[in-house]
């Protein structure tokens, strides 16, 4: 085995968080090694995987600092400029409207507001493309795609991780790579979290969400529409048209039981488009099919630290969200952002970058903003998710204060933009620590 220490972080995973981490590391002038099972050829030139991802203003900041941004295709990025929050049969009750301009619109209004949007959406594989072309053109950033990470282990002065290639033709011999630091990006399911010691409190929903993309006759305004039918929920956002079919586009996401949910993908893709059109109460008008579904089991993922001696989560690994309040890759991106100014002035007090004291600030810091997003989607999902009497009254309750107290309206436009109002902050920095078992 040979042995090679040649980099300041090692990262395994190249998803869009751990590139954009090793791009920003290089960035702050840091080296950074990626090591990725998936080929290079596929990080690339990723397939569509049907997640479209909705980012908030901080997170298109990021990326714009990360240059990946700039790689993006106009047709790629679209605006959300409303979001409407429904409870039960669409129609049936007024929905909470809500805009970046006052909190919420007025009843009725489908059209885009003047000046900023709520937010922007992105397809997945839209990101993992830019950022893998970010990262292969940047000095200090090193991938080892085509690699199995085989073991892990944290030791006293360095972390290493021991890897083989699996791409055809190349040998066989394991590589044993060792840093000060070591990062696990790769997913909320991580091998590297659990050989690492890290446990992680993982909800399982026992449901599924299917994902797709739908064309439809009338245009969508820039409205995001989430839907809570109890037995089956319906998210409808808005994507850029067609540019060259000229269709209005959207993407939908129908959160179901497992059982149901297998039933709807067996449907065929005509059956399927009439579920869904009559669920949204033909609001779009006739829609259909673009494309493939996917299907993904339901399960968030919070792990029990973000830091130790000698490694760090961050992305999907450190918190995997339900994605009803869209929340997972902003998180990622904020972890990315608070990681590197943590080692960045660990370095500057002379600190080691791997040690549990220099990593604290990043463990608590992104605990504290993580912990009470993570709660509340999870409470949210719960409440407009059961059908019995009290929950349905304590709902309509919820979005009738929403509805006529402006802070609070304030308080969701903030969490939706990631602009959250300063009496918010003040009010709900979470807890001090992280917890040791949750």
């Amino acid at each position: 085995m040979t042995t090679t220490h040649h980099s300041d972080v090692l990262i395994v995973g190249a998803g869009p968080a751990g590139l954009s981490l090793a791009i920003s590391l290089a960035q702050a002038g840091f080296t950074a090694t990626v090591v990725e099972q998936q080929s290079d050829s596929a990080l690339a030139q990723p397939a569509p995987d049907g997640r479209e991802i909705a980012l908030t203003h901080p997170s298109r900041a990021t990326l714009q600092r990360l240059g990946s941004w700039a790689h993006l295709a106009d047709h790629e990025v679209g605006q959300i400029a409303e979001a409407q929050v429904h409870d039960g049969p669409l129609g049936r009750h007024s929905a909470l409207q809500l805009n970046a301009a006052n909190g919420a619109g007025r009843a009725g209004r489908a059209v885009p507001i003047p000046g900023d949007p709520l937010g922007f959406i992105v397809p997945n594989h839209a990101l993992r493309r830019t950022a893998h072309a970010v990262a292969a053109h940047t000095p200090g950033v090193r991938l080892l795609t085509g690699t199995q990470v085989t073991r892990v282990a944290t030791l006293p002065g360095h972390a290493e991780l021991d890897c083989v290639s699996t791409a055809p033709g190349d040998p066989t011999t394991p590589q044993r790579l060792t840093a000060p630091l070591l990062v696990a990006a790769d997913s909320r399911f991580s091998a590297t979290r659990r050989q690492l010691g890290l446990g992680a409190q993982m909800t399982d929903f026992g449901r599924t969400v299917i994902v797709c993309r739908m064309r439809h006759t009338q245009p969508h305004g820039g409205v995001a529409h989430e839907c809570f039918g109890y037995d089956r929920t319906l998210a409808v956002l808005p994507l850029p048209d067609d540019p060259q079919a000229g269709h209005a586009l959207c993407s939908v996401v129908v959160t179901a039981g497992a059982a149901d949910a297998a039933a709807l993908m067996a449907q065929s893709p005509e059956a399927f488009a009439a579920q869904v059109q009559a669920q949204f109460n033909d609001r779009l008008g006739p829609m259909a099919l673009v494309g493939e579904r996917y299907a993904y089991p339901l399960v968030a993922v919070y792990a029990q630290r973000f830091a130790g001696h000698r490694c760090a989560l961050l992305g999907d690994a450190a918190v995997g969200m339900h994605p009803v309040t869209a929340h997972g890759y902003n998180l990622g991106l904020a972890g990315v952002e608070r990681l590197t100014a943590t080692l960045v002035s660990a370095r500057q007090r002379g600190q080691d970058i791997g040690s549990a004291d220099a990593l604290a600030p990043y463990a608590q810091g992104h605990h504290r903003h993580a912990w009470p997003i993570y709660q509340g989607t999870n409470a949210i999902v719960r409440l407009y998710t059961d059908a019995r009497p009290v929950p349905r009254l304590l709902r309509q309750l919820v979005l009738q204060g929403a509805r006529r107290l402006p802070p609070l309206q304030a308080a969701i436009v903030g969490q939706l933009t990631g602009k959250a109002p300063a009496w918010m902050r003040l009010l709900s920095p979470g807890p001090a620590t992280e917890p040791r078992q949750i």
